[in-house]
């Protein structure tokens, strides 16, 4: 056998190295397909996880994104005034509840036990002019104030609506515990499973008075105290609540002017002074809006004012008898420019421009057109009497006829449609 020549050797060489790059290469573009393929699923992989959450984010309701106040879980339609709008008769789904059902009405709103002889007054629900309420949650609610305090506080209109609200909140909770001795001045009721309260505190004027005493008082002979401390009297009561809800009006209206209890700079000394009833109500809620922004943390609490309660008193307003009053009343208003001379427009220009400069915002629950239609919501004859009746009274009911009071169930129910509608939907 012949030797290889060197040429043969190096073409040989030539072959064998040519072949091993190939194949290097082969198993090189192999692997960077595969990590290629890799980093181009990883890739999309990333994009498409970014576009589920970004699905996930949009799709959920507007209502549970930035609300940015405490309780918020949603907002109020654009261009939605919940509180003008007419009322429909609703058989289905009013009233909230029976008279029978709710042992906290008092016996000054319990209007079926003493006699009433019609129920049309409890099955009207408020209508907003293109838009809706949320329908009331009662158990969507209390959990909502799990470990938190809601106070009424002001005067027996307050309480009606404190009551109201115990009656709608215990279909969701039969376990409401009564505490506090005195319950008239300050009353609480506990959901114990949630541990939530429902309290209501007297306090008429919201400053000191001599009307502070929720069982002895007469509105006739009322003088408030309009010290700039005044209100100290009431307020270390309300620190800590989570949901506070003022109102102060009814013990205003009597006269043009009120009494008021007044401090000499110089001397010290403390004297009377009849002021006219706006400039009085003025000092009192800008004592008011002064201690909210001392003592309130927006980012903890939500802080309403319910606006004046109308009185109906004079039928001949919406087109009825001279001599007639809310008695014998089973309809609505219907007539929607009507506005009774008992809801002041001054006294609700001085609600309108002191709570308007509050730091803190204090929604307003202006349930004054809204109930100013309902001349046939309120107790009327039908409560129990604080007095024994005379035989004449007896003979002219629009004489005792309670025209201020509601009946309940019935208009304060929808006051707290209202407030949970700006509370969780504001």
């Amino acid at each position: 056998m012949k030797p290889l020549s060197l040429h043969s050797m190096s073409s040989s060489f030539y072959l064998i190295s040519l072949s091993l790059i190939t194949f290097l290469a082969f198993l090189y573009a192999a692997g960077f397909t595969s990590i290629l393929k890799k980093s181009f699923l990883n890739s999309k992989l990333l994009e498409y996880s970014a576009q589920v959450q970004e699905e996930s984010i949009s799709n959920i309701p507007k209502q549970e994104k930035d609300v940015g106040m405490p309780f918020a879980v949603g907002r109020t339609e654009e261009g939605c005034d919940v509180f003008d709008g007419r009322w429909v008769y609703d058989e289905v789904s009013r009233p909230h509840y029976g008279e029978h059902e709710c042992r906290y009405i008092s016996a000054q709103a319990r209007c079926q036990a003493y006699g009433r002889p019609d129920k049309a007054y409890q099955r009207w629900r408020w209508q907003p002019h293109g838009c809706s309420l949320p329908s009331f949650n009662a158990t969507f609610m209390l959990e909502k104030l799990r470990g938190k305090r809601m106070m009424f506080v002001g005067d027996s209109l307050a309480r009606g609506q404190f009551t109201s609200m115990a009656c709608l909140l215990r279909r969701a909770s039969s376990k409401f515990a009564k505490s506090h001795k005195h319950f008239r001045s300050h009353g609480i009721l506990r959901a114990r499973k949630h541990n939530a309260t429902i309290e209501f505190y007297w306090a008429p004027f919201l400053v000191e008075s001599n009307c502070d005493n929720a069982t002895v008082h007469k509105i006739t002979d009322r003088i408030v105290n309009v010290h700039p401390e005044s209100i100290n009297k009431h307020a270390p009561n309300w620190k800590g609540v989570d949901v506070l809800i003022f109102n102060t009006y009814m013990w205003w209206i009597r006269d043009t002017n009120i009494k008021t209890l007044q401090r000499s700079v110089k001397w010290g000394l403390e004297y009377v002074k009849e002021m006219k009833k706006e400039d009085a109500y003025r000092l009192v809620l800008k004592r008011m809006v002064r201690w909210v922004e001392e003592n309130i943390d927006p980012e903890k609490t939500r802080v309403f004012f319910t606006s004046l309660s109308p009185t109906h008193y004079r039928s001949i307003e919406w087109g009825g008898k001279p001599d007639g009053t809310c008695y014998n009343q089973t309809t609505p208003i219907t007539d929607p420019t009507y506005w009774g001379s008992s809801a002041s427009k001054s006294m609700m220009r001085v609600v309108e421009q002191v709570l308007g400069e509050s730091k803190i915002p204090i929604i307003v629950l202006n349930i004054t057109k809204l109930s100013a239609f309902r001349k046939d919501a309120h107790a009327s004859i039908y409560k129990q009497q604080m007095h024994e009746l005379m035989p004449e009274q007896l003979a002219n009911p629009n004489s005792y006829a309670d025209c201020t009071h509601w009946c309940l169930p019935g208009l304060q129910d929808t006051w707290n449609v209202m407030l949970y509608t700006k509370l969780f939907y504001p």
